[in-house]
């Protein structure tokens, strides 16, 4: 049962705060560009988490196919700045070893973000590909890395790259 327990709460903990990491683009540092039509969006949060459901199919315990979904918050500055969920599902047991595929979706101010990762549950930090997004994001691709997983000091950092495509909003950012 704590084996259950402790990986429920790890899944909760990385899912939830790596969704969230686009959350605030006005909150974020603009780093230097590899080249004049990108730059990048640099954005640091704290996690808290929310709410979790893990549907546990047969065989009882963790199994291929069991899947964890979560929704969770943002905190900058210890407000809550931006909301997200998203899904883990188990993909591989190998002993002690669990593999998940998870995916996630931030619901942002200027438009969503959405990630993806393979996470083996304990394995910190945890970097996620950003896949794509919506708004502001339309043109987002990078990295989030979350360290301190499960834990109350738990962080996230994304590193978000705009590619300049000459669209208006482009001039806006």
């Amino acid at each position: 049962m704590y084996r259950k327990t402790a990986l429920r709460r790890s899944i909760v903990a990385v899912v939830a705060g790596s969704l969230l990491a686009g959350g605030l683009s006005a909150c974020g540092a603009e780093a230097g560009s590899a080249s004049p039509s990108e730059h990048t969006e640099i954005l640091e949060f704290a996690v808290e988490n929310d709410q979790y459901a893990a549907p546990d199919l047969a065989p009882a315990g963790p199994s291929v196919g069991d899947l964890y979904v979560y929704s969770g918050w943002l905190l900058k500055d210890g407000r809550r700045a931006g909301q997200g969920g998203g899904s883990c599902q188990i993909i591989q047991i190998d002993g002690a070893k669990i593999t998940t595929q998870c995916l996630l979706t931030g619901k942002l101010e200027q438009g969503s973000l959405t990630m993806q990762a393979l996470w083996v549950t304990g394995e910190s930090p945890l970097d996620m590909a950003i896949t794509g997004g919506t708004g502001a994001y339309a043109d987002a691709h990078g990295t989030v890395r979350v360290w301190d997983i499960a834990t109350p000091n738990e962080r996230m950092r994304a590193e978000i790259t705009h590619v300049a495509t000459g669209h208006a909003k482009d001039v806006e950012r």
